[in-house]
């Protein structure tokens, strides 16, 4: 019996000059806003819509992934209150 190989390769997202630093919250949340901007203006099968949904799915937490998809984009905040509650924020 011969066996079916499946390769599957995986690919992170490229440099953005817009972005240099290492936090990349924002560039993040720039690929998710860029992403839908072009689904809704092209429509989704546009080849370079999925080149900002990769980009957003390589460097987005799942996390904050659903609160952007929910609506809420309080990431930022929320460590803040996280960072509150525990006692080390001002």
């Amino acid at each position: 019996m011969a066996e079916e190989e499946n390769t599957y390769v995986l690919q992170t997202t490229g440099f953005d000059a817009r972005f240099p630093n290492q936090n990349q919250t924002k560039h993040c949340w720039q690929n998710f806003v860029d992403y839908h901007k072009c689904v809704n203006a092209k429509g989704e099968e546009f080849a370079p819509c999925q080149q900002f949904k990769k980009a957003y799915r390589s460097l987005c937490p799942s996390k904050f992934t659903i609160q952007f998809t929910r609506g809420e984009r309080s990431v930022e905040r929320e460590e803040t209150q996280e960072t509150r509650k525990a006692g080390r924020g001002s």
